[in-house]
C-alpha cells in the first residue's frame, strides 16, 4: 500500500494511491462507507495503519481503483507528518559515507542525531540558508516511519513496527559541524534542515534491499547513488537499535544515513530520488 499526504480542498489529508493517482480518505469514507480519520499522522498514531493496510490487501485496493483520483502530476504534495514525537538520524551508515568522514570504525555502535519538527519542510518547499553557515550540506536519505509502540525490540519485532519508507532530506551547516563534532545537534536544527516526502509506502511494496537505491541529485545531476544492501546497519537494526535507548512511538521518524552529501547554495535544486518511491525535490533559498 502506498499512501501520502496532500493539500486538498484548503486542508491537508491523507490520501490512498491507485493507479489513477491520489484518492482523499475523505473521498474513501463517502463513497464506501468508511470512518477512517483524515491525516496519515493520526493512523499511526490512533492505530488505524494496520487496519487499514489490511483492508486495502483484502479488496479495498480494487474498490479504491473505482473511485475518482486526483492525478499525481496535479498533486499539492505535504510533509507526511507534521509532528513526529521523534526525528532521530543516524550517521555514517554507508561505508563510502564513512570513508569520507574517516568516522567511526566498521562493527561500532550506530551514530545517532536528533532533529526538531520544526526542521521539517515538505516536497516542493524550499530549504532557507541560515546566516549563521556559510556552507550546508544536504544528504538524500531512506526514511523509516514508525508504527507500532517499539520497546528493547528484537530485529523481527522492529521489522514489524516499521509502517514504511519515505524518502527525505537531512541538511547540515557543516562549517559549524567542523568547528566542533560537539555543535552537531546545533548545525542539523535549523528550520527547513529535514526534508521529508509525501509518500510512505508499505516494506511489502518496496523493492528488495539489494533494488533500493538512495540517490542525491544536485541540480539534475546524480552526485552520490548507493544500495541500502550497503549499508552497515539495515533499517531493522536501526529500530532496534535505537528502541533499546528510547521507546519508539507511532509516528516518529528515522533517517537512516546517506549514500553522500552535496554542498548546496542559493538557486540550486537539491533531490532525493530513492527507487519505488516518488522523488523529493527542493529549492534552494
Amino acid at each position: 500500500m502506498k499512501a501520502a499526504s496532500i493539500r486538498w480542498n484548503g486542508t491537508e489529508t491523507a490520501a490512498l494511491e491507485s493507479a489513477a493517482g491520489f484518492v482523499p480518505i475523505r473521498t474513501v469514507n463517502e463513497r464506501l462507507g468508511g470512518a477512517w480519520s483524515l491525516t496519515a499522522e493520526e493512523w499511526l498514531q490512533r492505530g488505524e495503519w494496520d487496519r487499514l493496510r489490511d483492508w486495502y490487501q483484502q479488496g479495498g485496493a480494487d474498490r479504491l481503483a473505482e473511485l475518482p483520483a486526483i492525478p499525481i502530476e496535479e498533486a499539492d504534495l505535504a510533509p507526511l507528518v507534521r509532528r513526529p514525537r521523534k526525528i532521530i538520524g543516524v550517521g555514517m551508515n554507508y561505508r563510502e559515507k564513512l570513508e569520507e568522514l574517516r568516522g567511526n570504525r566498521e562493527g561500532a555502535d550506530p551514530v545517532l542525531f536528533a532533529k526538531p519538527d520544526t526542521s521539517l519542510v515538505g516536497p516542493g518547499g524550499p530549504i532557507r540558508l541560515p546566516k549563521q553557515s556559510s556552507r550546508v550540506t544536504a544528504e538524500a536519505e531512506l526514511a523509516v516511519v514508525i508504527g507500532a509502540a517499539c520497546k528493547d525490540a528484537d530485529e523481527a519485532e522492529a521489522e514489524r513496527a516499521i509502517a514504511g519508507y519515505a524518502a527525505s532530506l537531512d541538511m547540515t551547516a557543516a562549517d559549524i559541524l567542523a568547528d566542533n563534532p560537539r555543535y552537531m545537534y546545533r548545525a542539523k536544527s535549523f528550520d527547513t534542515f529535514c526534508s521529508l516526502g509525501s509518500q510512505l509506502v508499505t516494506p511489502d511494496e518496496a523493492p528488495a534491499p539489494e533494488e533500493l537505491f538512495v540517490e542525491t541529485w544536485l541540480n539534475g545531476t546524480v552526485a552520490h547513488r548507493n544500495s541500502v544492501s550497503k549499508m552497515l546497519y539495515p533499517p531493522s537494526y536501526i529500530v532496534s537499535f535505537v528502541s533499546r535507548v528510547m521507546t519508539l512511538l507511532p509516528g516518529d521518524v528515522i533517517l537512516t544515513g546517506t549514500p553522500g552529501s552535496v554542498p548546496i547554495s542559493r538557486g540550486d535544486t537539491v533531490e532525493c530520488r530513492i527507487v519505488g518511491l516518488r522523488s523529493l525535490s527542493h529549492p534552494v533559498l
